[in-house]
């Protein structure tokens, strides 16, 4: 796992802010728009804050069910809760790495702006905040689901694998999430209002709180790209790859997980056929969610571009497979 002595020589020479091609971003800013966003984990789920096992979950954008036209509407119902469930429980596979993460960029500056000092700290704690909530949800899920969704992980492990790999590769994956969330919210949540409004909630307080982590992650990705030559630069968008690499062989496994889920949930046998439509529809469509909707985002691409602008075609162009 990556340690506060790898970010130890990128500081001090760290701007108070830095302008990216599109907008500047000051922490002074990220941190005034934070301390207006002020929500509870109670608030949210548990006790009288149940969800609606009669709706759906995730806009069909992202969960992509009306294509297996060989289920059933109550069959695409319960997957697209599936997905929901696993959509939520990624998020806790991320902010496991994006948590210490956060701190170990966080602590070899705290005397060199207060500002900065406290808008990460506000993010570091965003992102427990954010486990905890998640955590909750799969908790009220479980009891009103009534049958076992299986997950990828354990969480610890991917996360160390992850902060194993050089901290602006680990910083570009963190900064591709914080987008993508973004976009999932605005594009396809924000407007559907055939979403279980509990879990639509849930997906909004997110938003707003991941809102300020990307502006602040793009910070973070600037100032660690600063002191490197080209050649450091190429080896971090690399590593950034190879955690690509390593998220996309997880959806593999978890659509395997998804489908003996619903099977489980439904006590149907598709067959062979169905099987392989299934695997091919689902995989593309948590591929999109979680790669191809972060990697083509506007925003993150300029990010890129600017550190390595021929960085950006690559990733363009690998991105075409998951979209």
């Amino acid at each position: 796992m990556s340690g506060p002595g790898r970010f130890s020589r990128l500081h001090g020479q760290n701007p108070i802010h830095v302008r990216t091609m599109q907008k500047t971003y000051r922490y002074s800013d990220i941190l005034a728009a934070s301390e207006k966003i002020r929500w509870r984990v109670e608030d949210l789920i548990g006790g009288e804050l149940t969800l609606d096992f009669a709706k759906p979950f995730l806009p069909e954008a992202l969960a992509r069910v009306r294509p297996l036209t060989f289920l059933d509407d109550a069959q695409r119902l319960a997957l697209n809760q599936i997905r929901g469930h696993g959509y939520l429980y990624t998020f806790i596979l991320a902010e496991e790495f994006i948590l210490p993460f956060v701190l170990d960029h966080t602590r070899p500056a705290l005397d060199q702006d207060d500002h900065k000092t406290r808008a990460m700290l506000t993010f570091a704690e965003e992102e427990a905040k954010h486990i905890h909530l998640f955590k909750r949800f799969r908790e009220e899920f479980r009891r009103g689901f009534g049958s076992e969704c299986e997950v990828i992980g354990p969480p610890e492990a991917i996360a160390k694998a992850i902060l194993a790999e050089d901290p602006l590769g680990v910083a570009l994956a963190i900064l591709q999430i914080e987008w993508m969330t973004q976009r999932h919210y605005l594009d396809s949540v924000q407007d559907d209002s055939g979403l279980d409004s509990r879990f639509k909630e849930l997906l909004r307080n997110h938003w707003m709180e991941e809102a300020q982590h990307a502006k602040l992650d793009t910070l973070v990705v600037q100032a660690l790209a600063a002191t490197r030559t080209p050649a450091e630069i190429e080896a971090g968008v690399a590593a950034y790859l190879r955690i690509g690499e390593m998220l996309d062989q997880g959806l593999a496994q978890q659509v395997g997980f998804d489908l003996a889920a619903l099977e489980r949930k439904t006590g149907r046998a598709l067959s062979a056929a169905q099987r392989e439509e299934f695997l091919a529809v689902q995989q593309q469509a948590l591929r999109w969610t979680f790669l191809g909707s972060g990697m083509t985002h506007p925003t993150f691409l300029a990010t890129l571009e600017e550190i390595a602008p021929a960085a950006r075609k690559r990733v363009e162009q690998i991105a075409q497979a998951f979209c």
